[in-house]
């Protein structure tokens, strides 16, 4: 019976962990894997960096971002923070 006292404390952290940090993290993945997953031409976008545009072309692994002043810049499709619905 001890021993299940001196486990219990073990056992009960490691799930206070798994619903307070491990699920919302895994949660939080799925959805950013999802979004990046269904990007399309023409959707304004923000990176990471903070850059604002608009999606021109997707490759593979690779998004052109048209930006304001006509320019156009690659980046990965991993760096596409939110897709900003206006």
């Amino acid at each position: 019976m001890e021993s299940l006292g001196t486990i219990l404390p073990l056992i009960l952290m490691f799930v206070l962990f798994y619903f307070l940090l491990i699920r919302p993290q895994q949660k939080r993945q799925k959805a950013i894997s999802k979004m990046q997953n269904e990007l399309a031409k023409g959707d304004r976008i923000i990176t990471i960096g903070g850059l604002h545009g608009t999606i021109d072309a997707i490759e593979e692994g690779k998004v052109v971002i048209l930006c304001g002043d006509g320019s156009r810049l690659t980046y990965d499709r991993n760096a596409i923070r939110e897709v900003v619905t206006a």
